[in-house]
């Protein structure tokens, strides 16, 4: 029996990460061979973990491990397409939410231009250097990495991109570039695809999308408790919604007849967005196109389940029931055995 190296254990932590936390993607990610199960996983906790520091801003918890707070981010470390600005709101023990996400971003780039890391907390060395070596390993572009910070830091208050609100779906959609299509993009290489790359992109990307919005339609609360409204005001108001009216429905714990509405139209709108992603589904290599299919399937049994519940996202938070999951599990492992070898994929 082999030893498990200092790289076997940091891809350990990333799928204990995306084990506790992403249910339905760690469930569809068993039909992944284990080399692109373990490089998913670490995608997966390197997005959880900035998530993280963006959801939890305010909580000194979250903030760095003490050795790794850094006096001031020299002038020069100006890893962001957008500088955040340096007069931030919140501030734990002199760093910021935007500047813990800078030395993250430089973190990782050390880790891949120099193989070099220099954090204390082993957590964050371990996603990040398993994170670096999944991109190294599957020639993921850095592009896709930096597109996903640059949109985690319009979630933070300080930052010059900072925005709690969307007026239109075309304001959105520039904001999920980065916290969505380019998650899609990122694995791409990594699942392999039977057409060239540039071709499987658009569905990559809209898949990433479909997922996002659903997040979006799922956590209304969540998101509303930390003052985010990413539900485009526009769509809202063509049925008399407005964020007074979100309000109102929150304090209630009831989801009005005018907000059901506007879900149940934000619903079909998300499940156009599903319609466009799924047949580019079969443009990926053909044995992990079950694993794929069934995340698919999951995420959007979840607008199913706000459909059952009655749009009541104020009280509830809509989930795909246990049993459910496991059976389309099931016939993505029975789909997934019945594959030979297949065609050659364009992954490495």
């Amino acid at each position: 029996m082999s030893v498990p190296t200092a790289l076997d254990d940091a891809y350990a932590t990333c799928r204990r990460i995306a084990a506790e936390h992403g249910r339905t993607y760690f469930l569809a990610t068993a039909l992944l061979s284990p080399e692109r199960r373990r490089a998913v996983h670490a995608l997966y906790a390197f997005a959880r973990m900035v998530d993280d520091i963006v959801d939890h801003a305010d909580d000194p918890a979250w903030i760095l491990d003490p050795a790794d707070r850094p006096q001031a981010l020299p002038s020069s470390a100006t890893p962001g397409a957008h500088g955040p600005d340096r007069r931030l709101a919140h501030d734990s023990d002199g760093i910021s939410p935007a500047q813990h996400l800078d030395l993250v971003e430089k973190q990782l780039r050390l880790a891949i231009e120099q193989g070099d890391l220099d954090t204390a907390d082993l957590r964050r060395r371990q996603i990040i250097t398993a994170t670096a070596d999944t991109i190294a390993r599957y020639g993921i572009a850095h592009d896709h990495i930096w597109t996903f910070l640059d949109a985690m830091r319009m979630d933070v208050p300080g930052t010059t991109v900072h925005r709690r609100r969307y007026a239109s779906m075309a304001e959105l959609a520039e904001y999920m570039r980065g916290s969505a299509a380019a998650i899609g993009l990122q694995l791409l290489p990594v699942l392999g695809t039977v057409v060239p790359v540039a071709e499987a992109q658009p569905a990559a990307a809209a898949l990433g999308e479909a997922f996002q919005v659903t997040n979006f339609l799922r956590d209304v609360a969540e998101d509303l408790d930390r003052d985010r409204i990413y539900l485009p005001a526009d769509e809202l108001a063509a049925f008399g919604v407005d964020e007074a009216r979100l309000r109102a429905c929150r304090t209630a714990g009831r989801t009005d007849q005018p907000t059901r509405r506007a879900l149940a139209h934000l619903i079909a709108v998300n499940r156009d967005i599903y319609r466009r992603a799924v047949p580019g589904i079969d443009l990926l290599a053909p044995r992990v196109r079950p694993a794929i299919r069934t995340a698919a399937v999951l995420y959007a049994e979840i607008l199913d389940q706000i459909e059952a519940a009655d749009y009541q996202v104020f009280t509830t938070r809509a989930t795909v029931p246990n049993h459910r999951r496991i059976v389309v599990a099931a016939k993505g492992f029975a789909t997934q055995r019945r594959h030979g070898p297949g065609l050659r994929s364009r992954a490495r």
